[in-house]
């Protein structure tokens, strides 16, 4: 019996006697797959797929029970089969944050919600997410590696040898080492616009692909939706919205910066190191598994990169931040002119 009849004989099995029919949704930046499963009265689920050994479904459904019970909008889980990969989960429908605001909804009220869960993120007890990975300098280390070992050759086509690599992944990883000194909560790791749902029923937003949870830094999850890779904000309004947040935080943790402004600058920087990582996701992902749709992502996450690094002008050796500058510039100039991915 092959993945598909196995799946397609527990799927009956937890819905016996009863008739529906699969409609096949997008995937994402993964080997899951996932199906709508439309019942006969009209009410849909999501059935997910995720294919071990690539896939492990245990992290998600134990982050979904620890969001959750923090207030955090997760999907119900209402069957599961964990040695198979096979979850059948709650539907909060097609429309995500970015499609939300292409049909002209308010973002002020999508701001506060997402704020407002971020903040219950947060009041997770350490006893709780410290058992989740840490974000440590070996993980900014791993992360910074995407963009020197996807986006630099095979994207940018600028061959590194080895002893500059290793001094490029020393480098940036000091840049970033500061965000491991930051305080320490539950951070989502993608909390973004492609993984905030508007239900059909309203707010609060469904929150989806969490199973990569981390204990990080307390600036993250706000650089990953202020400065999302997927959208461009105005700097005014990101700024208004990280200072909202920073006098919501605790007095505990708005202790560790200066001031507001403190906390936005750091905020900027936890945004950096972000899209280091994002643009050498999408390279990975359009060279290695051929999903080349992920270059349309790239330019925007660069331009944001280009943005950043004139905030931090002298943040990093100025030879490495050239060569960042003139790859991602290179990158934007002959994107859309046929660009292909090298061998």
């Amino acid at each position: 019996m092959n993945r598909k009849e196995r799946l397609w004989q527990w799927l009956t099995n937890t819905l016996p006697g009863e008739a529906f029919r699969l409609e096949t949704l997008a995937g994402d930046a993964s080997f899951r797959h996932y199906s709508r499963v439309i019942r006969e009265s009209g009410e849909t689920l999501i059935l997910m797929d995720a294919p071990p050994p690539q896939e492990d479904v245990r992290p998600f459904l134990q982050r979904a029970a620890e969001l959750r019970q923090a207030g955090v909008r997760t999907p119900q889980v209402l069957a599961q089969h964990e040695q198979q990969g096979f979850l059948l989960l709650e539907d909060f429908g097609d429309m995500t944050w970015a499609q939300a605001l292409q049909e002209g909804y308010e973002l002020t009220p999508l701001l506060h919600d997402a704020l407002r869960q971020s903040h219950a993120m947060q009041a997770i007890p350490a006893s709780v997410y410290q058992r989740w990975p840490a974000f440590d300098s070996e993980r900014i280390r791993r992360e910074c590696s995407l963009w020197t070992d996807w986006f630099l050759p095979y994207i940018a086509r600028q061959a590194l040898t080895a002893t500059v690599r290793q001094q490029m992944l020393q480098n940036l990883t000091t840049v970033f080492l500061p965000l491991t000194t930051l305080p320490q909560v539950a951070v989502h790791l993608d909390f973004h616009s492609r993984n905030l749902m508007l239900p059909s029923s309203g707010l609060p937003l469904g929150v989806i692909d969490f199973q990569d949870a981390v204990a990080g830094p307390v600036t993250y999850d706000l650089a990953s939706l202020l400065y999302d890779c997927y959208q461009q904000y105005p700097e005014p309004l990101r700024h208004q919205w990280s200072l909202r947040f920073f006098h919501q935080l605790p007095r505990a943790l708005q202790a560790a910066f200066d001031d507001a402004t403190h906390w936005h600058r750091i905020l900027q920087l936890t945004a950096l190191q972000r899209h280091f990582k994002a643009i050498g996701i999408f390279a990975r992902l359009a060279h290695r598994d051929g999903k080349q749709q992920f270059l349309a992502e790239i330019p925007l996450t660069c331009q944001h990169m280009q943005q950043e690094l004139n905030v931090f002008s002298g943040i990093m050796p100025p030879a490495l931040r050239e060569l960042v500058l003139n790859s991602t510039e290179s990158f934007l100039e002959h994107f859309g002119n046929s660009l292909t991915i090298s061998s």
